[in-house]
């Protein structure tokens, strides 16, 4: 699939507003759902406690900030890909204190050309973020299917004094029997014998 079919929210930090207007001039090719501004890193945090943001652009410095905190932590336990923009003389300094969280670096000035291929990284990463999101969501929900089973399987030997090779295998057939998941069957014995 290509990934100008997605759809991507983006939130851009930029004090500077010809930045800001070029910017999203780049965006029309780009299935974006949402284009924010903010001027500062204070509002940018407000905005994110109000929603989630596929990609982050920060163009640094800031008025109140210099960003580099503030792109770290985006990509530090979020699913967000984060752009930060700086001048070329801080461009190594920068990189190297922010590349180990997965920050993207790219120095000033740069061209669309180079803005636009940025983009397809990020978007690609985000892609591959959202791949790691769906497994994640995967291990927990057969996680609580496990834990569920085996508080079933505990509740038969306790109750029926069933084996825990019996107490197993009853809820496998009845399962089988029944065409439903274990996790169903594990959530009636739960509920008729707690």
């Amino acid at each position: 699939m290509d990934l100008r079919e997605h759809a991507y929210s983006i939130l851009i930090v930029s004090a500077a507003e010809k930045f800001n207007t070029s910017i999203k001039e780049l965006f029309p090719d780009f299935n974006c759902s949402i284009i924010k501004v903010e001027k500062n890193v204070s509002s940018a945090k407000r905005a994110l406690a109000e929603r989630e943001y596929d990609i982050v652009i920060i163009n640094s410095p800031l008025p109140d900030d210099d960003g580099i905190r503030f792109a770290i932590d985006m990509c530090s336990g979020k699913n967000t890909v984060a752009l930060l923009l700086v001048r070329a003389e801080l461009y190594a300094p920068i990189f190297d204190k922010v590349s180990p969280y997965g920050v993207y670096t790219l120095s000033k000035p740069i061209s669309r050309q180079v803005l636009r291929q940025a983009f397809d990284w990020m978007a690609a990463t985000r892609e591959r973020l959202r791949r790691f999101e769906k497994k994640t969501l995967d291990l927990e929900d057969k996680m609580q299917e496990i834990r569920l089973i085996n508080r079933a399987k505990w509740l038969l030997i306790d109750n029926l004094k069933m084996p825990e090779n019996e107490a197993h295998r009853y809820i496998e057939k009845q399962a089988m029997d029944r065409c439903v998941s274990r996790k169903n069957i594990a959530e009636e014995i739960i509920k008729t014998y707690s």
